[in-house]
Order: C-alpha cells, then sequence, then structure tokens
C-alpha cells in the first residue's frame, strides 16, 4: 500500500524517520451499552477497525457514529468519550491503544486527519489480519515478540496513514516549527561541501547556540553536528548510487576534503565503503 502524493510528503518523510511506536493494550472486543466513559483525557491513542453494530464517540467536542467499514482514530491528549448504542447487538471492533512520539511530541499533534474513515471493502480483510497479528504478538511473553508487535503497530500506524491519504495535513498550530525546520533544513542542504558551524545555523533560525542544541535533540531526536553528519551520509549515498561521480568528488561535495575521513565516517553510518556501496547500487566508477 502507498500514501498518495502530498505537499508535505518530503518533509514528512525526513520527520517521520523519528517516530517511536509503543504498544498499550489490543483486542477483538463485542461491547454492550455498558461500554462507556464520558468526559476523560487519555495518555495514549487509539485505533478501532469496526466490525459490526452501532456506537458513538465524542472528540474534543465533536459527534461520530462510526460504523462496520470504518476506521476510528481517537487520539491521545484531548477530551472524549464513548460507548455503545445498541442493546439487541454487540459493537464489535479490532482495536489497539498506542503511543506515538515524535520530535517531542504524539504524532497526532503534528498532522491533523480524520477522526472517522472509510475503508474500501477490499483492504478491510487485510487491515483486520493485522489486528490479529498485533493481538498475538501482544499475548506472546517472549522478548522477540515485543520486536514483532512494535513493527507490526507500525505497519498499522502506516495504513491507517495511507487511507488518510490527501487529507493528511500538517497541524495549523504546527506550521510556524514546521517552517523553523524546514528553514534549518534548508540551510544545511545547501551548505553540505562547507564547514558549516553551529553559531552560523544558529544565528539562521534566530536561536541562541545553546538552545539550538537541546532544539535540535527535542525536534530532530539528535544533537545538530549528528544530524549535519547524518545528511552528509544521505547525500553522498545518494550521488553514490546516482553519479559517475568519484568518491574523492563526492566526498568533497558533502564537507569532507579528506577521502579517507569521509570513508571512514561513512562506513561507520552504512557499515561499508563508499566503493562496495556503489557496487551494490551498480556503479563501478571508483
Amino acid at each position: 500500500m502507498t500514501i498518495p502524493p502530498n505537499p508535505n510528503s518530503d518533509f514528512l518523510g525526513d520527520l517521520l524517520e523519528q517516530l517511536q511506536v509503543h504498544l498499550v493494550d489490543c483486542d477483538y472486543t463485542r461491547c454492550t451499552p455498558e461500554w462507556r466513559e464520558l468526559d476523560y483525557v487519555p495518555s495514549h491513542n487509539k485505533l478501532y477497525l469496526i466490525d459490526s453494530g452501532e456506537g458513538w464517540l465524542k472528540i474534543d467536542g465533536k459527534e461520530y457514529f462510526p460504523v462496520a467499514g470504518q476506521l476510528a482514530h481517537m487520539p491521545a491528549h484531548v477530551r472524549q468519550s464513548f460507548s455503545a448504542l445498541d442493546s439487541r447487538a454487540p459493537y464489535a471492533k479490532h482495536w489497539c491503544h498506542f503511543t506515538a512520539t515524535l520530535a517531542g511530541a504524539d504524532l497526532f499533534q503534528w498532522v491533523d486527519i480524520p477522526a472517522v474513515i472509510d475503508i474500501p471493502p477490499e483492504r478491510m480483510a487485510p487491515l483486520a489480519a493485522r489486528f490479529r497479528e498485533l493481538i498475538v504478538l501482544h499475548r506472546d511473553p517472549g522478548y522477540l515478540a515485543r520486536i514483532r508487535e512494535k513493527a507490526v503497530l507500525l505497519e498499522l500506524v502506516a495504513a491507517f496513514l495511507a487511507e488518510v491519504g490527501p487529507q493528511l495535513r500538517i497541524v495549523p498550530g504546527r506550521s510556524g516549527e514546521i517552517e523553523r525546520m524546514r528553514r534549518i533544513e534548508a540551510f544545511i542542504d545547501e551548505r553540505l561541501a562547507d564547514a558549516i558551524t553551529l553559531d552560523q545555523l544558529a544565528r539562521h533560525v534566530h536561536l541562541h547556540p545553546n538552545y539550538l542544541v537541546r532544539y535540535f535533540n527535542k525536534h530532530f531526536a539528535m544533537p545538530p553536528l549528528k544530524y549535519l553528519s547524518r545528511k552528509r551520509m544521505q547525500k553522498a549515498k545518494s550521488l553514490l548510487g546516482s553519479s559517475d561521480l568519484s568518491v574523492k568528488e563526492i566526498a568533497e561535495l558533502v564537507g569532507y576534503p579528506d577521502t579517507n575521513h569521509f570513508a571512514k565516517v561513512f562506513r561507520r553510518e552504512a557499515s561499508c565503503s563508499p566503493k562496495e556501496y556503489r557496487l551494490r547500487a551498480g556503479r563501478t566508477r571508483t
């Protein structure tokens, strides 16, 4: 499943590399009208894949009535209520509670998405299968199950965002923060061949150098110099795989006049030499 093009997709892709998820709980439940809670604020997100029956959700003052064939999202840190409605038939749903942290905040404090979306009939079965797999893994006490559980949860989050598709938007209140992060990214991308200093970057985004370090740790999950090195290595990989430039030329383009130093840093990042990486990518020039 692929996510449709989105004007924010490139930046979101870089941002989502930092995404950390944790499963709190999951199950398949047939809810009676006793399934009910009013006006509370959870510390985790919830996904409900509705199988049958009738239910009611209230999220941040807005009411929703998700039915079979729909996927509902109840975000963390938002006031909400819920209840099953029909005593004649259970409100059946696959569900999971989870946290998703990105750049110092919950993922869904960054992206604005609908509370309820329609799932095409042909994608219901695969999505339900993912929920069932998650439930089995969550009940397994083995340590390998924790790794697989996280992988399946990421697949579910990705499937959810894919179904949202073009409706996926940056939260309006985050636009200023996003713009600053984009300015930082653009400043670095345009100067990968230069010796960028912390003071230069801080002046460009009007932040004190000491605060800039804290800002990077919060929003990029790494210090500025590590982020700069990561961007340089990403550019080097791209050039090694797509151009006929020599390793020496590529090293200079990403800020390493000493080719040996470049090769050492590259190996630490990619677990292979620049030459080996190029051979894997089908290029032959050294």
